[in-house]
């Protein structure tokens, strides 16, 4: 493995924790780095700052072993895992801050020899704007592996996991290894195989970087094509759920199933970065974002619809998480809805019922008229029921809450 003993993991969020306890449990000495200090003191006593399932068995087992110990600031280290976040700005280009400051924290420690790996979703070039900035910050070393001087390898393994199945996925799925050289691609694909049960496919940095956009724009379209569906079934009285399983029988089709939106930190975002290395050629891939990023607008006249003209109402909100089963909030179209439901509804109530959270997120504590409440009370309490999220908790639920309520249901699971 090219020597590889100590691994640094800059950014100790959903994809850098699981990474790092994986790497700890298999024999590797790993330091991870956290701008958060109440992070930090977590995982130094063994504990996970969000849910994820068998992550905190992993974490509080490596930090027993003292394989794994977490700290603010940047070690010396032989190898660089960078899994810090990639937003895209307001004009839906790319936010590369934060890997920037990865580099000027790693570009100090650097001795040359070692390996830094940007696993964060990025846009094409984002590897390799990485490895320039760092030669900028330390123009002793070289990206050049025949330099005299020493040298410095940059690849990218974009993550390619589930939230829910993260400690399952990152070690049985396949993975694509981007280098900026070969040299650096195969020093990746050894450190990836001490845990990686999946096939390792090495390409260049450009395209493992595409290639984890497209992956995720693909689901985008197929997404848009069962969202622009329901809205035609809608005004056509159509159950689109029915629709949908009677087409899905053919045996070349399998369309997805709609919802109130697109959320979480990839598909929601991966597209844009398509879009804007090439706005000319990608009008399938916009047209997807607009559609889904459409469809909680909707929602939200649904829902005002059968408000009506009541000057008072209650409106049950179920769910704020981007998927089922999982508390991870980040670009969660449940969240926008509610948030924009509350401002547009003067005098409504809005009730949430998010069994895997305790705390509104700070965007839904500012409007006075949204509340965390138990799902049976926002139920009990409620005029319109807006399923938003198919939890199990909501899948299991006695249907006959329900009775005497207007439902809009966006997930299908009480037809």
């Amino acid at each position: 493995m090219n020597g590889i003993k100590t691994v640094a993991v800059i950014g100790l969020g959903y994809i850098g924790l699981p990474t790092a306890a994986v790497l700890a449990s298999n024999g590797i000495n790993v330091i991870g780095v956290d701008v958060k200090p109440s992070s930090v003191e977590a995982i130094n006593r063994g504990e996970v700052p969000f849910v994820e399932p068998d992550l905190a068995t992993q974490v509080a087992g490596a930090v027993s072993q003292g394989m794994l110990k977490a700290t603010t600031d940047t070690p010396a280290a032989d190898a660089y895992i960078v899994a810090v976040p990639t937003p895209f700005k307001s004009d839906k280009t790319a936010d590369l801050s934060y890997i920037d400051a990865a580099a000027r924290s790693i570009a100090p420690q650097l001795m040359g020899g070692e390996l830094v790996i940007l696993e964060s979703t990025s846009p094409p070039g984002a590897t390799q704007h990485l490895a320039d900035y760092l030669v900028t910050l330390r123009p002793d070393l070289s990206l050049d592996p025949e330099s005299s001087k020493g040298v410095i390898h940059v690849a990218h393994c974009p993550e390619r996991v589930l939230p829910g199945r993260v400690m399952i996925e990152l070690v049985t799925n396949d993975r694509i290894v981007g280098g900026l050289t070969r040299a650096a691609a195969e020093m990746a694909r050894d450190l990836y195989s001490v845990f990686c049960q999946g096939a390792m496919h090495i390409t260049d940095a450009t395209t493992a970087e595409m290639a984890k956009l497209v992956e995720n724009s693909y689901r985008d379209v197929n997404i848009a094509f069962a969202n622009e569906l329901s809205v035609i079934s809608d005004r056509l009285g159509i159950d689109v759920w029915e629709l949908i399983e009677l087409a899905n029988h053919h045996p070349r089709v399998n369309i997805l199933q709609p919802g109130p939106g697109v959320g979480g930190h990839c598909i929601a975002v991966d597209p844009w970065f398509i879009v804007a290395a090439d706005p000319e050629n990608s009008n399938l891939i916009r047209q997807a974002r607009e559609t889904n990023d459409a469809k909680p607008g909707w929602v939200i006249d649904r829902v005002a619809e059968l408000v009506g003209d009541r000057p008072s109402a209650t409106v049950a909100a179920l769910g704020l998480a981007f998927k089922s089963n999982i508390d991870d909030l980040r670009e969660s179209p449940a969240v926008a809805i509610v948030r924009d439901l509350s401002q547009r509804l003067e005098g409504t109530s809005v009730l949430v019922a998010e069994p895997h959270v305790s705390e509104l997120p700070a965007v839904l504590q500012e409007p006075g008229n949204v509340a965390l409440v138990s799902t049976e009370e926002a139920i009990a309490e409620a005029d319109v029921v807006l399923l938003l999220v198919d939890h199990d908790a909501f899948k299991s639920l006695n249907t006959e809450l329900l009775a005497g309520k207007q439902v809009v249901d966006t997930r299908g699971i009480w037809r």
